[in-house]
Protein backbone atom coordinates (compact mmCIF):
# COMPACT_ATOMS: atom_id res chain seq x y z
CA UNK A 1 0.00 0.00 0.00
CA UNK A 2 3.02 2.51 0.90
CA UNK A 3 4.37 1.50 -2.38
CA UNK A 4 1.03 2.33 -4.55
CA UNK A 5 0.99 5.42 -2.55
CA UNK A 6 3.84 6.77 -3.46
CA UNK A 7 3.13 5.88 -7.23
CA UNK A 8 0.27 7.56 -6.96
CA UNK A 9 1.55 10.94 -5.29
CA UNK A 10 4.91 10.64 -8.39
CA UNK A 11 2.08 10.92 -11.53
CA UNK A 12 0.06 13.35 -9.48
CA UNK A 13 3.24 15.35 -9.20
CA UNK A 14 5.26 14.40 -12.34
CA UNK A 15 1.65 14.17 -14.70
CA UNK A 16 0.96 18.42 -15.19
CA UNK A 17 5.23 18.79 -16.05
CA UNK A 18 5.17 16.08 -18.70
CA UNK A 19 1.65 17.78 -20.03
CA UNK A 20 3.73 21.38 -20.12
CA UNK A 21 6.94 20.19 -21.57
CA UNK A 22 8.17 20.92 -25.33
CA UNK A 23 9.78 18.82 -27.06
CA UNK A 24 13.48 18.49 -27.58
CA UNK A 25 14.91 20.58 -30.68
CA UNK A 26 16.65 18.83 -33.00
CA UNK A 27 20.90 18.77 -32.59
CA UNK A 28 22.10 21.56 -33.98
CA UNK A 29 23.40 21.49 -37.51
CA UNK A 30 26.58 21.44 -38.41
CA UNK A 31 28.35 24.82 -39.63
CA UNK A 32 28.40 25.64 -43.42
CA UNK A 33 30.65 27.26 -45.02
CA UNK A 34 30.19 28.40 -48.54
CA UNK A 35 32.91 27.90 -50.83
CA UNK A 36 33.95 31.18 -52.93
CA UNK A 37 32.34 31.96 -56.34
CA UNK A 38 32.71 35.21 -58.75
CA UNK A 39 29.45 36.69 -60.23
CA UNK A 40 30.70 39.20 -63.27
CA UNK A 41 28.43 41.22 -66.25
CA UNK A 42 30.05 40.69 -69.62
CA UNK A 43 29.96 44.09 -71.42
CA UNK A 44 26.90 42.41 -73.85
CA UNK A 45 24.67 41.71 -70.28
CA UNK A 46 25.84 38.33 -70.08
CA UNK A 47 25.88 37.41 -66.07
CA UNK A 48 27.94 35.12 -65.72
CA UNK A 49 29.03 32.51 -62.33
CA UNK A 50 32.43 30.59 -61.83
CA UNK A 51 33.26 28.46 -59.05
CA UNK A 52 36.31 26.71 -59.53
CA UNK A 53 36.83 23.35 -57.88
CA UNK A 54 39.86 20.64 -58.65
CA UNK A 55 38.16 17.68 -57.01
CA UNK A 56 37.75 16.36 -60.32
CA UNK A 57 38.90 17.29 -63.68
CA UNK A 58 35.92 17.83 -65.21
CA UNK A 59 34.14 21.22 -65.73
CA UNK A 60 30.25 21.65 -65.82
CA UNK A 61 28.86 24.61 -68.00
CA UNK A 62 25.13 25.05 -67.53
CA UNK A 63 23.34 28.39 -69.35
CA UNK A 64 19.97 29.69 -68.43
CA UNK A 65 18.16 31.59 -71.34
CA UNK A 66 14.97 33.34 -69.35
CA UNK A 67 12.45 32.43 -71.55
CA UNK A 68 10.49 28.84 -71.38
CA UNK A 69 6.54 27.77 -72.17
CA UNK A 70 5.40 30.74 -70.68
CA UNK A 71 6.41 32.77 -73.53
CA UNK A 72 4.85 30.72 -75.89
CA UNK A 73 3.42 32.70 -78.54
CA UNK A 74 -0.49 33.32 -78.71
CA UNK A 75 -2.72 30.03 -79.10
CA UNK A 76 0.78 28.09 -79.92
CA UNK A 77 1.68 26.04 -76.49
CA UNK A 78 4.74 23.90 -76.84
CA UNK A 79 6.83 26.45 -78.92
CA UNK A 80 9.20 26.61 -76.39
CA UNK A 81 9.54 23.37 -75.73
CA UNK A 82 9.99 22.09 -79.08
CA UNK A 83 13.07 24.89 -79.40
CA UNK A 84 14.72 23.52 -76.26
CA UNK A 85 14.01 20.04 -77.71
CA UNK A 86 15.85 21.17 -80.89
CA UNK A 87 18.65 23.40 -80.01
CA UNK A 88 21.02 20.86 -80.37
CA UNK A 89 19.76 18.71 -83.45
CA UNK A 90 21.83 20.79 -85.20
CA UNK A 91 23.44 24.19 -86.02
CA UNK A 92 24.68 26.37 -89.15
CA UNK A 93 28.10 24.18 -89.13
CA UNK A 94 26.75 20.97 -87.60
CA UNK A 95 24.64 18.34 -88.37
CA UNK A 96 22.56 16.32 -85.11
CA UNK A 97 25.29 13.57 -85.99
CA UNK A 98 28.07 15.35 -86.26
CA UNK A 99 27.34 17.11 -82.56
CA UNK A 100 26.55 13.49 -81.20
CA UNK A 101 30.02 12.11 -82.71
CA UNK A 102 31.88 15.15 -81.50
CA UNK A 103 30.40 15.36 -78.18
CA UNK A 104 30.83 11.37 -77.78
CA UNK A 105 34.82 11.72 -79.27
CA UNK A 106 35.28 13.88 -76.39
CA UNK A 107 33.64 12.10 -73.45
CA UNK A 108 31.20 14.35 -72.45
CA UNK A 109 27.54 15.43 -72.40
CA UNK A 110 24.77 17.75 -74.43
CA UNK A 111 21.35 18.35 -73.08
CA UNK A 112 19.23 21.19 -73.90
CA UNK A 113 15.59 21.96 -72.90
CA UNK A 114 12.91 23.64 -71.55
CA UNK A 115 11.05 24.78 -68.68
CA UNK A 116 8.17 26.71 -67.48
CA UNK A 117 10.43 30.12 -67.38
CA UNK A 118 13.40 28.99 -68.67
CA UNK A 119 15.54 27.57 -71.27
CA UNK A 120 18.54 25.74 -70.60
CA UNK A 121 21.93 24.58 -72.37
CA UNK A 122 24.35 22.00 -70.49
CA UNK A 123 28.18 20.75 -71.38
CA UNK A 124 29.92 18.52 -69.37
CA UNK A 125 33.58 17.30 -70.58
CA UNK A 126 36.86 16.92 -68.56
CA UNK A 127 39.48 19.56 -68.30
CA UNK A 128 41.32 19.42 -71.38
CA UNK A 129 37.98 19.64 -73.27
CA UNK A 130 36.99 23.21 -71.73
CA UNK A 131 37.43 25.26 -74.55
CA UNK A 132 35.81 22.43 -76.96
CA UNK A 133 32.83 22.73 -74.77
CA UNK A 134 32.54 26.63 -74.42
CA UNK A 135 32.98 26.65 -78.79
CA UNK A 136 29.84 23.87 -78.80
CA UNK A 137 27.62 25.66 -76.48
CA UNK A 138 28.05 29.05 -77.77
CA UNK A 139 27.10 27.39 -81.18
CA UNK A 140 24.04 25.80 -79.89
CA UNK A 141 22.77 28.96 -78.47
CA UNK A 142 23.51 31.56 -81.14
CA UNK A 143 23.50 29.65 -84.38
CA UNK A 144 20.94 26.77 -84.31
CA UNK A 145 19.40 25.27 -87.08
CA UNK A 146 15.96 23.71 -86.60
CA UNK A 147 16.24 21.38 -89.40
CA UNK A 148 12.77 20.14 -90.64
CA UNK A 149 13.26 16.52 -90.79
CA UNK A 150 14.54 16.63 -86.98
CA UNK A 151 11.19 19.09 -86.49
CA UNK A 152 9.09 16.41 -87.92
CA UNK A 153 10.64 13.44 -86.10
CA UNK A 154 10.75 15.50 -82.34
CA UNK A 155 7.00 16.11 -83.61
CA UNK A 156 6.22 12.50 -84.20
CA UNK A 157 8.00 12.02 -80.76
CA UNK A 158 6.11 14.07 -78.31
CA UNK A 159 2.51 13.58 -79.83
CA UNK A 160 3.37 9.65 -79.33
CA UNK A 161 4.21 10.12 -75.73
CA UNK A 162 1.34 12.55 -75.19
CA UNK A 163 -1.20 9.38 -76.30
CA UNK A 164 0.68 7.62 -73.41
CA UNK A 165 0.40 10.33 -71.10
CA UNK A 166 -3.34 10.90 -71.79
CA UNK A 167 -3.84 7.44 -70.43
CA UNK A 168 -1.92 7.92 -67.25
CA UNK A 169 -4.05 9.17 -64.56
CA UNK A 170 -0.93 11.14 -62.57
CA UNK A 171 -0.11 13.02 -65.81
CA UNK A 172 -4.07 13.91 -66.32
CA UNK A 173 -4.73 15.08 -62.75
CA UNK A 174 -1.57 17.45 -62.64
CA UNK A 175 -2.24 18.96 -65.82
CA UNK A 176 -5.76 19.24 -65.30
CA UNK A 177 -4.87 21.14 -61.42
CA UNK A 178 -2.74 23.46 -63.01
CA UNK A 179 -5.35 24.25 -66.04
CA UNK A 180 -7.74 25.09 -63.21
CA UNK A 181 -4.76 26.80 -60.74
CA UNK A 182 -3.48 29.29 -63.09
CA UNK A 183 -6.74 29.32 -65.70
CA UNK A 184 -5.38 30.70 -68.89
CA UNK A 185 -2.43 32.29 -67.47
CA UNK A 186 0.44 30.86 -69.26
CA UNK A 187 1.24 28.89 -66.51
CA UNK A 188 -1.99 27.14 -66.87
CA UNK A 189 -1.71 25.90 -71.05
CA UNK A 190 0.03 22.80 -71.17
CA UNK A 191 4.11 23.51 -71.61
CA UNK A 192 4.97 20.45 -74.02
CA UNK A 193 1.52 21.66 -76.33
CA UNK A 194 -1.88 19.82 -77.23
CA UNK A 195 -2.17 17.13 -80.35
CA UNK A 196 -3.58 20.39 -82.26
CA UNK A 197 -0.68 22.95 -81.35
CA UNK A 198 1.95 20.11 -81.95
CA UNK A 199 0.31 19.65 -85.72
CA UNK A 200 0.27 23.36 -85.84
CA UNK A 201 4.06 24.58 -84.98
CA UNK A 202 6.33 25.23 -88.04
CA UNK A 203 9.86 26.08 -88.50
CA UNK A 204 9.51 29.40 -88.47
CA UNK A 205 7.58 29.61 -85.33
CA UNK A 206 10.93 28.20 -83.79
CA UNK A 207 13.48 30.49 -85.33
CA UNK A 208 11.46 33.66 -84.57
CA UNK A 209 11.28 32.10 -80.61
CA UNK A 210 15.01 31.75 -80.68
CA UNK A 211 15.25 34.86 -82.15
CA UNK A 212 13.29 37.05 -80.24
CA UNK A 213 14.67 35.90 -76.54
CA UNK A 214 17.99 34.04 -76.98
CA UNK A 215 20.30 36.70 -76.09
CA UNK A 216 23.07 37.57 -73.76
CA UNK A 217 21.55 40.00 -72.06
CA UNK A 218 18.99 37.34 -71.34
CA UNK A 219 20.77 34.68 -70.27
CA UNK A 220 23.22 33.28 -67.18
CA UNK A 221 26.11 31.25 -67.41
CA UNK A 222 27.69 28.91 -64.75
CA UNK A 223 31.21 27.11 -64.86
CA UNK A 224 32.19 25.03 -62.86
CA UNK A 225 35.25 22.69 -62.16
CA UNK A 226 38.80 22.24 -62.60
CA UNK A 227 39.26 25.69 -63.82
CA UNK A 228 41.26 28.70 -62.62
CA UNK A 229 38.75 31.61 -62.46
CA UNK A 230 40.21 34.03 -64.57
CA UNK A 231 40.99 31.14 -67.28
CA UNK A 232 37.31 30.92 -66.79
CA UNK A 233 36.14 34.45 -67.31
CA UNK A 234 38.83 34.65 -70.27
CA UNK A 235 37.18 31.75 -72.07
CA UNK A 236 33.87 33.02 -71.64
CA UNK A 237 35.27 36.57 -72.96
CA UNK A 238 36.48 34.93 -76.56
CA UNK A 239 33.29 32.33 -77.09
CA UNK A 240 30.54 34.32 -75.74
CA UNK A 241 32.07 37.88 -76.52
CA UNK A 242 30.80 38.99 -80.20
CA UNK A 243 27.08 37.68 -79.17
CA UNK A 244 25.16 40.50 -79.23
CA UNK A 245 22.59 41.61 -76.67
CA UNK A 246 18.81 42.88 -78.20
CA UNK A 247 16.05 44.75 -77.09
CA UNK A 248 13.64 42.02 -76.04
CA UNK A 249 9.84 41.42 -76.33
CA UNK A 250 7.91 43.09 -73.99
CA UNK A 251 4.83 40.94 -73.25
CA UNK A 252 1.24 41.84 -71.71
CA UNK A 253 1.36 41.12 -68.65
CA UNK A 254 -0.80 38.15 -67.85
CA UNK A 255 -3.50 38.44 -65.45
CA UNK A 256 -3.11 35.82 -62.62
CA UNK A 257 -6.35 34.65 -61.44
CA UNK A 258 -7.99 34.55 -57.86
CA UNK A 259 -8.36 31.46 -55.97
CA UNK A 260 -11.28 30.03 -57.47
CA UNK A 261 -13.35 27.09 -56.10
CA UNK A 262 -13.95 24.43 -59.09
CA UNK A 263 -14.26 20.42 -58.89
CA UNK A 264 -13.73 18.42 -62.32
CA UNK A 265 -14.28 14.95 -61.81
CA UNK A 266 -12.07 12.90 -64.85
CA UNK A 267 -14.06 9.98 -65.67
CA UNK A 268 -12.09 7.00 -66.44
CA UNK A 269 -14.65 3.79 -66.00
CA UNK A 270 -13.92 1.06 -63.64
CA UNK A 271 -10.55 2.73 -62.46
CA UNK A 272 -10.01 0.75 -59.19
CA UNK A 273 -8.25 3.86 -57.22
CA UNK A 274 -8.73 7.95 -57.35
CA UNK A 275 -5.73 10.92 -58.33
CA UNK A 276 -6.43 13.76 -55.82
CA UNK A 277 -5.34 17.55 -56.36
CA UNK A 278 -6.50 20.03 -54.58
CA UNK A 279 -4.79 23.53 -54.68
CA UNK A 280 -5.48 27.37 -55.75
CA UNK A 281 -2.65 29.88 -56.68
CA UNK A 282 -0.32 31.37 -54.49
CA UNK A 283 2.57 33.94 -54.54
CA UNK A 284 5.78 34.25 -56.83
CA UNK A 285 9.59 33.35 -55.70
CA UNK A 286 10.64 36.98 -55.25
CA UNK A 287 7.82 37.43 -52.62
CA UNK A 288 9.16 38.23 -48.69
CA UNK A 289 6.75 35.87 -47.41
CA UNK A 290 7.66 32.87 -49.67
CA UNK A 291 10.34 31.16 -46.71
CA UNK A 292 7.12 31.14 -44.04
CA UNK A 293 5.05 30.03 -46.96
CA UNK A 294 7.20 27.47 -48.02
CA UNK A 295 7.65 26.38 -44.36
CA UNK A 296 3.62 26.50 -44.28
CA UNK A 297 3.32 24.21 -46.78
CA UNK A 298 6.21 21.42 -45.51
CA UNK A 299 3.69 21.52 -42.51
CA UNK A 300 1.10 20.39 -44.52
CA UNK A 301 2.50 18.33 -46.67
CA UNK A 302 5.71 17.69 -47.43
CA UNK A 303 9.52 16.88 -45.69
CA UNK A 304 10.12 17.42 -41.58
CA UNK A 305 6.22 17.33 -40.61
CA UNK A 306 3.56 16.62 -43.32
CA UNK A 307 0.00 16.47 -41.59
CA UNK A 308 -1.96 15.03 -44.72
CA UNK A 309 0.70 11.77 -44.94
CA UNK A 310 0.16 11.58 -41.01
CA UNK A 311 -3.51 11.95 -41.44
CA UNK A 312 -4.49 10.08 -44.82
CA UNK A 313 -1.66 6.82 -44.59
CA UNK A 314 -0.61 6.32 -40.87
CA UNK A 315 -3.66 7.16 -38.85
CA UNK A 316 -6.88 6.15 -41.41
CA UNK A 317 -4.66 3.88 -44.00
CA UNK A 318 -6.28 5.55 -47.15
CA UNK A 319 -3.02 5.91 -49.28
CA UNK A 320 0.80 5.12 -49.65
CA UNK A 321 1.19 8.23 -49.98
CA UNK A 322 0.13 11.98 -49.78
CA UNK A 323 1.89 15.26 -50.00
CA UNK A 324 1.52 18.97 -50.63
CA UNK A 325 4.04 21.56 -52.08
CA UNK A 326 4.43 24.93 -53.21
CA UNK A 327 5.48 26.18 -57.31
CA UNK A 328 7.39 29.84 -57.07
CA UNK A 329 7.68 30.89 -60.52
CA UNK A 330 8.44 34.10 -61.77
CA UNK A 331 5.08 35.37 -61.63
CA UNK A 332 3.21 33.58 -59.03
CA UNK A 333 2.93 29.95 -57.83
CA UNK A 334 1.02 27.76 -56.32
CA UNK A 335 -0.01 25.19 -53.55
CA UNK A 336 -1.18 21.74 -54.28
CA UNK A 337 -2.28 19.01 -52.90
CA UNK A 338 -1.92 15.42 -54.26
CA UNK A 339 -2.99 11.95 -53.18
CA UNK A 340 -4.65 9.02 -54.41
CA UNK A 341 -7.24 5.98 -52.67
CA UNK A 342 -9.26 3.22 -53.86
CA UNK A 343 -12.11 4.11 -55.22
CA UNK A 344 -14.59 3.72 -52.80
CA UNK A 345 -12.78 5.67 -50.30
CA UNK A 346 -12.47 9.23 -52.37
CA UNK A 347 -14.69 10.80 -50.87
CA UNK A 348 -13.42 10.56 -47.18
CA UNK A 349 -9.69 10.87 -48.32
CA UNK A 350 -10.85 14.07 -50.32
CA UNK A 351 -12.51 15.44 -47.08
CA UNK A 352 -9.64 14.65 -45.08
CA UNK A 353 -7.51 16.91 -46.88
CA UNK A 354 -9.37 19.55 -47.25
CA UNK A 355 -9.53 19.81 -43.62
CA UNK A 356 -5.89 19.24 -43.26
CA UNK A 357 -6.04 23.18 -45.88
CA UNK A 358 -8.77 24.48 -42.59
CA UNK A 359 -6.44 23.65 -40.08
CA UNK A 360 -3.77 25.00 -41.37
CA UNK A 361 -5.37 28.74 -41.15
CA UNK A 362 -7.73 28.08 -38.01
CA UNK A 363 -5.12 26.49 -35.49
CA UNK A 364 -1.39 27.45 -34.58
CA UNK A 365 1.28 25.04 -35.61
CA UNK A 366 2.87 23.60 -32.55
CA UNK A 367 6.71 23.68 -31.64
CA UNK A 368 7.36 19.96 -32.48
CA UNK A 369 6.27 21.11 -36.29
CA UNK A 370 7.89 24.24 -37.26
CA UNK A 371 10.84 22.70 -35.52
CA UNK A 372 10.55 19.47 -37.86
CA UNK A 373 10.11 21.72 -41.18
CA UNK A 374 12.71 23.77 -40.26
CA UNK A 375 15.39 21.11 -39.29
CA UNK A 376 14.40 19.59 -42.66
CA UNK A 377 14.98 22.87 -44.81
CA UNK A 378 18.30 23.19 -43.07
CA UNK A 379 19.60 19.88 -42.72
CA UNK A 380 19.30 18.98 -46.13
CA UNK A 381 20.45 22.64 -46.93
CA UNK A 382 24.53 21.49 -46.57
CA UNK A 383 23.89 18.66 -49.50
CA UNK A 384 22.57 20.78 -52.02
CA UNK A 385 26.43 22.79 -52.15
CA UNK A 386 28.51 20.08 -51.04
CA UNK A 387 29.24 20.17 -54.94
CA UNK A 388 30.99 23.06 -56.91
CA UNK A 389 27.84 21.99 -59.53
CA UNK A 390 25.36 22.60 -56.73
CA UNK A 391 26.88 26.31 -55.69
CA UNK A 392 26.35 27.06 -58.71
CA UNK A 393 23.08 26.12 -59.25
CA UNK A 394 22.18 27.79 -56.37
CA UNK A 395 23.82 30.94 -57.31
CA UNK A 396 22.14 30.53 -60.52
CA UNK A 397 18.87 30.13 -59.08
CA UNK A 398 18.84 33.10 -56.75
CA UNK A 399 20.27 35.36 -59.90
CA UNK A 400 17.38 33.70 -61.83
CA UNK A 401 14.70 35.15 -59.97
CA UNK A 402 17.12 38.39 -59.35
CA UNK A 403 17.70 38.26 -55.85
CA UNK A 404 20.37 39.05 -53.96
CA UNK A 405 23.44 36.51 -54.07
CA UNK A 406 24.01 36.90 -50.19
CA UNK A 407 21.02 34.89 -49.30
CA UNK A 408 22.75 32.08 -49.51
CA UNK A 409 25.07 32.84 -46.44
CA UNK A 410 21.82 33.45 -44.53
CA UNK A 411 19.43 30.84 -45.89
CA UNK A 412 19.65 28.86 -42.34
CA UNK A 413 19.09 32.22 -40.41
CA UNK A 414 16.53 33.09 -42.51
CA UNK A 415 14.40 29.51 -42.05
CA UNK A 416 15.27 29.14 -38.12
CA UNK A 417 13.79 32.69 -38.09
CA UNK A 418 10.49 31.98 -38.91
CA UNK A 419 8.17 31.74 -36.31
CA UNK A 420 4.53 29.92 -35.36
CA UNK A 421 3.26 33.47 -35.81
CA UNK A 422 4.42 33.97 -38.88
CA UNK A 423 2.88 30.26 -40.26
CA UNK A 424 0.09 31.36 -39.17
CA UNK A 425 -0.28 34.74 -40.88
CA UNK A 426 0.72 33.38 -44.19
CA UNK A 427 -1.70 30.99 -43.76
CA UNK A 428 -4.88 32.79 -43.14
CA UNK A 429 -3.29 35.24 -45.62
CA UNK A 430 -2.42 32.65 -48.65
CA UNK A 431 -3.79 29.36 -47.83
CA UNK A 432 -7.87 29.89 -49.22
CA UNK A 433 -9.57 25.94 -48.24
CA UNK A 434 -13.20 27.59 -49.30
CA UNK A 435 -11.79 28.32 -52.80
CA UNK A 436 -9.90 25.51 -53.23
CA UNK A 437 -9.53 23.82 -57.09
CA UNK A 438 -10.42 20.04 -56.62
CA UNK A 439 -9.40 17.28 -59.67
CA UNK A 440 -10.30 13.50 -59.27
CA UNK A 441 -9.57 11.39 -62.08
CA UNK A 442 -11.15 8.00 -61.63
CA UNK A 443 -14.77 5.91 -61.38
CA UNK A 444 -17.41 8.80 -61.78
CA UNK A 445 -20.26 6.41 -61.21
CA UNK A 446 -18.92 5.12 -58.09
CA UNK A 447 -16.80 8.47 -56.81
CA UNK A 448 -19.64 10.98 -57.84
CA UNK A 449 -22.03 9.90 -55.49
CA UNK A 450 -19.29 9.94 -52.24
CA UNK A 451 -18.27 13.81 -53.62
CA UNK A 452 -22.21 14.49 -52.73
CA UNK A 453 -22.05 12.73 -49.46
CA UNK A 454 -19.36 15.56 -48.61
CA UNK A 455 -20.77 18.51 -49.92
CA UNK A 456 -19.68 18.59 -53.24
CA UNK A 457 -22.67 18.77 -55.08
CA UNK A 458 -21.30 20.88 -58.28
CA UNK A 459 -18.71 18.26 -59.78
CA UNK A 460 -17.90 18.97 -63.45
CA UNK A 461 -17.85 15.04 -65.04
CA UNK A 462 -15.65 15.06 -67.88
CA UNK A 463 -15.05 11.53 -69.88
CA UNK A 464 -10.99 11.63 -70.26
CA UNK A 465 -11.60 11.21 -74.16
CA UNK A 466 -12.98 14.42 -74.38
CA UNK A 467 -10.58 16.39 -72.35
CA UNK A 468 -8.98 19.31 -73.92
CA UNK A 469 -6.70 21.80 -71.35
CA UNK A 470 -7.49 25.00 -73.95
CA UNK A 471 -10.93 25.17 -73.84
CA UNK A 472 -12.81 27.14 -71.08
CA UNK A 473 -14.93 23.80 -69.97
CA UNK A 474 -11.85 21.02 -70.59
CA UNK A 475 -14.28 19.52 -73.17
CA UNK A 476 -12.90 19.53 -76.57
CA UNK A 477 -15.09 21.59 -79.09
CA UNK A 478 -18.18 19.45 -80.55
CA UNK A 479 -17.74 16.45 -77.69
CA UNK A 480 -21.20 15.48 -76.39
CA UNK A 481 -22.51 16.59 -72.96
CA UNK A 482 -22.74 13.27 -71.07
CA UNK A 483 -23.43 12.47 -67.52
CA UNK A 484 -21.90 9.59 -65.65
CA UNK A 485 -24.20 6.18 -65.34
CA UNK A 486 -25.13 7.51 -61.75
CA UNK A 487 -27.33 10.65 -62.28
CA UNK A 488 -29.03 9.16 -65.34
Amino acid sequence: MLFLAMMTSLVAVTSPLCAQERPPRPLEAPPVRVPPYEVRTMPNGLRVVVVSQNEQPAVSLRMLVKAGTAQDPTGRPGVAAMVGALLDQGTAKRSSEQISDVIDYVGGALGTGAGTDLSYVNVLVLKDSFDFALDLMSEVVQTPSFPQDELDRVRTQALSAMGVNMQDPEYVADAVIDRLVYGFHPYGLPGNGTPESLQQVTRDDLVQFHKAWFSPNNALLAVVGDVDVEEAFAGVTRAFGQWQPKDLPVLPIAEVPEPTRRVVLVDRPNAVQTEIRAGHVAIARKHPDYMALNLATKILGGEGANRLQNVLRSEKGLTYGASADMDAYKLTGAIIAETDTQTSTTGEALRLAVDEFWRMVREPVGDRELMGAQAYLSGSFPLSIETADGIALQVLNLLFFDLDVKELETYRDRINAVTSDDIQRVSRQFIKPGRLSIVLVGDARKVLPQLKAVGIDNAEILPLADLDLTSPSLQRRGAPTRAPAAAR
